[in-house]
């Protein structure tokens, strides 16, 4: 028999509407935003960057969604979407959605259940959906069927239980894809059921949405269309900004610095930092040589001075931090007293650096005889500017490092296919969730575990953590798991980043996530006031 844990009604349903007054929404109008990169596809499920998250997201729906009025992502605050209702089995392994009816396609073919169990068998990596890419096919690896009861009911099998479904499930990268549609429309004309439709995705120029007439939710958008246009230059985009010609900025890309230039500028523009659960990170391939030494490792490691890297890059706003988000935004995470004791952690930084001078030297590295290395980032001055950094810091352990920068819609397809030596990566996960974190990034084989780190009993301790229902329990054994994967140094993270978004007055209804930057772009709450 199943057990209701969540009933999505009337007052539900009332709860994505409590985002302003009604009466004082307006309807009509396009917004236009400004892109950091181009996207390489439309396609959310083989993406992994926010270049394609935020453009796109307006075109789909999800099962569940987080609320969007809540500041942080979190399991209690997950409302409907396509689903109306959700039910667990009493053993906690099948979960039980019944779907919205009289919900249409863009190209007005009707949604059903089908396409929900298309969907996931697709990302479990169980059926071909003409996906080229999946990179979060490791998150789906408990899922063991999708079945359907009729066009309006969908069961999700797992092989155990894992609290952590629904989180996966109410994240942004999770929508819900079209049976009929191929994998190759999907990426270039996609259909979905969300509240805006593609008009026009012209790769390095501009991207156009405009209002779904036929959205299932009454009265979204309120907007009649979004218009991003690509700007690589950061300067030049912030100035445009400025100037009024975007009504808002791209996520994140507002740095502490910049942000207090536009407040100077333009006092009046509302602007929010927040962390987002980003980080800055050293990726190294483990497998190439002579990455493969675990003293040389060791050594970039403890070249590193954390708090150097924040002062710079944001005047002391930044945090240092494990993989998961430091509290008070994140849950999970760990703060700087935890890590202390772990190699490159610690204030001592002439300490670390002489301990990485004497490993380099006993493999035969020197000052006049450096270890040349290539140092990969993404061409958007956000991993520019920390890469740089990097490279002056590795020269404290006999590494001369040379920046290779990498163009924005190739650089997740050059670390998945570990084409790297060395790299200056700013990233994160799409949900504060330790499955999301740990199975994407760390487990053995997954797509997105660029550095191909691979320990089984850290594995079987993502398994443990995975099916514990005691949050403080859970909690305890994950802060264990993110300190030894920082000592191992499996991708280990410099600095936490509290970037900035921002919107002129006229902009109403943004609501920004504090511990995800992927998880609020649907915009279909958004709306001029002009």
């Amino acid at each position: 028999m199943l057990r209701s844990i969540f009933c999505a009604g009337a007052a539900a349903l009332a709860t994505l509407g409590l985002i302003t007054p009604a009466a004082a929404q307006k309807s009509g109008g396009v917004m236009k935003v400004y892109s950091l990169g181009n996207p390489p596809s439309a396609s959310i499920h083989e993406e992994g960057t926010i270049a394609a998250v935020e453009p796109f997201s307006g075109l789909y729906n999800n099962l569940v969604m987080f609320d969007p009025a809540s500041k942080q992502n979190r399991p209690d605050r997950i409302v409907p979407d396509l689903a109306t209702e959700w039910s667990w089995s009493d053993d906690r392994t099948r979960l039980t959605f019944k779907l919205r009816e009289a919900v249409k396609w863009h190209d007005g073919k009707p949604f059903t259940a089908a396409d929900v169990k298309c969907t996931f068998d697709g990302v479990s990596g169980r059926t071909d959906i003409g996906l080229k890419k999946n990179p979060r096919k490791g998150w789906y690896f408990n899922l063991k069927d999708v079945t359907t009861n009729g066009t309006h009911e969908v069961t999700f099998h797992l092989g155990r239980p894992q609290p952590s479904l629904l989180m996966m499930l109410a994240s942004n990268v999770s929508p819900i894809y079209p049976c009929h549609v191929s994998g190759r429309d999907m990426r270039q004309n996609p259909i979905g059921t969300g509240p805006f439709r593609l008009v026009e995705f012209r790769p390095n120029d501009k991207i156009v949405v405009a209002r779904n007439p036929d959205y299932w939710k009454q009265g979204r958008p309120y907007l009649d269309g979004i218009e991003w246009q690509i700007i690589t230059n950061r300067s030049t985009r912030i100035l445009a900004f400025v100037a009024g010609n975007f009504d808002k900025t791209f996520s994140q890309d507002v740095t502490i610095p910049l942000l207090k230039d536009i407040k100077l500028q333009r006092p009046e523009a509302y602007c929010e930092a927040n962390p987002f659960n980003i980080q800055g990170q050293l990726l190294i391939n483990r497998e190439a040589a002579p990455f493969n030494d675990e003293a040389i490792r060791r050594a970039m490691m403890l070249s590193i001075d954390r708090k150097a890297f924040i002062d710079i890059l944001s005047q002391g706003q930044d945090l240092i931090g494990g993989f998961m988000l430091a509290q008070p935004e994140g849950f999970w995470g760990l703060d700087a007293e935890q890590l202390k004791d772990i190699a490159g952690f610690g204030l001592d930084i002439e300490k670390n650096r002489a301990e990485a001078k004497q490993i380099m030297s006993k493999l035969g590295y020197g000052p006049d005889k450096p270890l040349a290395i290539k140092v990969g980032t993404r061409d958007l001055a956000i991993y520019r500017d920390p890469a740089v950094i990097l490279i002056d810091h590795l020269k404290h352990a006999f590494i001369k490092g040379e920046l290779e920068v990498i163009e924005t819609s190739l650089w997740y397809t050059r670390l998945a296919q570990k084409s790297f030596q060395v790299a200056m990566n700013v990233g994160g996960s799409a949900t504060d969730d330790p499955d999301i974190t740990f199975y994407e990034h760390f487990s053995c084989g997954s797509e997105r575990n660029y550095t191909n780190y691979c320990n089984k009993e850290m594995q079987a301790k993502f398994d443990e953590q995975s099916v514990l229902e005691n949050v403080e329990k859970r909690k305890a054994l994950v802060q264990e798991i993110d300190i030894a994967l920082q000592r191992e140094g499996a991708r280990s993270t410099i600095y936490q980043l509290r970037t900035a978004t921002c919107w002129h007055p006229h902009v109403k209804g943004i609501k920004l996530h504090q511990n995800s930057q992927y998880n609020h772009w649907r915009l279909e709450d958004a709306w001029l006031d002009k």
